[in-house]
């Protein structure tokens, strides 16, 4: 008996360092996959006049803003394939294909001829970059949260599925930590001239390393579950249609205020409080620092409260401090102060990022759950996520900035509502009653 409790206890403790392994190897890739994708817009402020030359600061920083909007159009397209491939061929399938197609983005706008030397096809091609790129987020994001969540254990999925985001924020504070460097070492006319390209070569490699590492990882499909005639379709998805929209309705606002206060904080800090871009670049990487730390212990809590009372959380913080934060950072002076808001405004958002993945995950059955998690993340995160920057920038050129704080919190309060409507994925979800 004592043997057998003995191989039991050693066999439980081989499972959970597996299962951690896996998910330290998908968490790496999609560390890779998000500073690859957050380069470009972290290093806008320097290679904007590149390739777009007429204007002021604001106008090119539109139309910057712009061709990021226009990379997650494509999430929708890549939730869609890449949700379909993972259902049907295996998680770890997708997520190899999805980080192979972000490095060959990052590699083209590394090498790419400015306006000066090709004219107007160099924002066209940097604009079809940009879409390679939104295309393999699309697919990413879907495949690595329903992996990350198939592999989590049970009773703590809330704690290791926020290593999602920890790498999703770790990217971008990867990519904000090189700026940093880059902005310390070369002057900024360098940085104008040739430096901006340095992030997008370190990403380019840096995801053939993670495609290296993604070989390794067990698959969490069945052959069974990958041949059901329901697997990867729309038609079995939309069998689950109110979880679909339910995904929907919280993930606008929570992909809204979530690229608020990361990406467009930096350009709000410089072009709104009038910060100077190093400082604000300093500001930034030591707010999503401490960001990223916060995932895991908020994804324990949602362990014990449960997932519905994360979300509605962060529905009421989101709805009733977004306009007061927003009116306070933009009339900061102190780097210090704006540090101290901007961790505020994240730790509300942390509610919603920390069981981001795993709440979507727990609606779908196996056989859709890719496809119903990345196509529904994917239409309101272009939609809204998306467009973040290019709103709060045309909104400021109009001269009516404040628009946009109620925006936010407008969607903000949508999400709580969704999420007051929605039952516990934690307690009656699909992923309970799975091995």
């Amino acid at each position: 008996m004592n043997d057998q409790t003995e191989q039991i206890a050693v066999a439980s403790a081989h499972d959970t360092r597996r299962r951690i392994f896996a998910i330290v190897g998908a968490s790496s890739g999609n560390l890779v996959e998000w500073f690859d994708f957050y380069v470009y817009s972290f290093t806008a402020l320097y290679f904007a006049p590149s390739f777009f030359p007429s204007g002021n600061t604001t106008t090119q920083l539109l139309n910057t803003a712009g061709v990021f909007a226009a990379g997650f159009l494509m999430r929708p397209i890549g939730g869609w394939f890449f949700g379909r491939l993972a259902d049907k061929r295996g998680r770890r399938t997708a997520m190899m294909v999805s980080v192979f197609m972000m490095c060959g983005g990052s590699l083209v706008i590394a090498m790419l001829p400015t306006y000066a030397q090709i004219g107007a096809l160099a924002p066209s091609l940097l604009l079809l970059a940009r879409l390679l790129q939104g295309l393999s987020v699309g697919g990413e994001y879907g495949t690595s949260a329903t992996y990350m969540s198939e592999v989590a254990l049970k009773g703590r999925r809330g704690f290791f599925a926020s290593f999602q985001y920890v790498t999703l924020i770790g990217g971008q504070l990867f990519a904000l930590l090189v700026l940093v460097i880059l902005q310390q070492a070369l002057t900024t006319e360098e940085l104008k001239a040739w430096g901006w390209r340095v992030p997008f070569v370190i990403g380019a490699i840096a995801a053939l390393i993670a495609l290296y590492l993604r070989k390794s990882l067990d698959e969490t499909t069945t052959a069974a579950t990958r041949q059901s005639k329901e697997a990867g379709t729309l038609r079995g998805m939309w069998e689950h249609k109110k979880a679909f929209m339910t995904v929907l309705g919280f993930t606008a606002g929570g992909s809204l205020i979530f690229y608020t206060f990361t990406t467009y904080m930096q350009k709000y800090l410089v072009n709104t409080a009038g910060m100077h871009a190093k400082t604000a670049s300093s500001v930034m990487t030591a707010a999503l620092f401490v960001y990223m730390l916060m995932q895991p212990a908020f994804g324990a809590l949602s362990d014990r409260i449960g997932r519905r009372r994360s979300m509605l959380c962060f529905g009421l913080f989101a709805t009733l401090g977004t306009v007061p934060l927003l009116h306070a950072l933009k009339d900061v002076t102190s780097p210090y102060a704006a540090f101290a808001l901007v961790v505020v405004a994240l730790a509300i958002v942390s509610f919603y990022t920390s069981i981001s993945g795993l709440i979507k995950a727990e609606m779908f059955p196996p056989q859709v759950r890719a496809l119903g998690v990345g196509l529904s993340y994917a239409v309101a995160n272009a939609i809204f996520g998306g467009s973040a920057e290019y709103v709060a920038l045309w909104l400021k050129q109009a001269n009516v900035e404040s628009l946009f704080f109620w925006y936010v919190t407008a969607m903000c309060a949508i999400a709580g509502l969704v999420s007051l409507r929605m039952r516990d994925p934690s307690a009656e979800g699909y992923l309970r009653h799975e091995p």
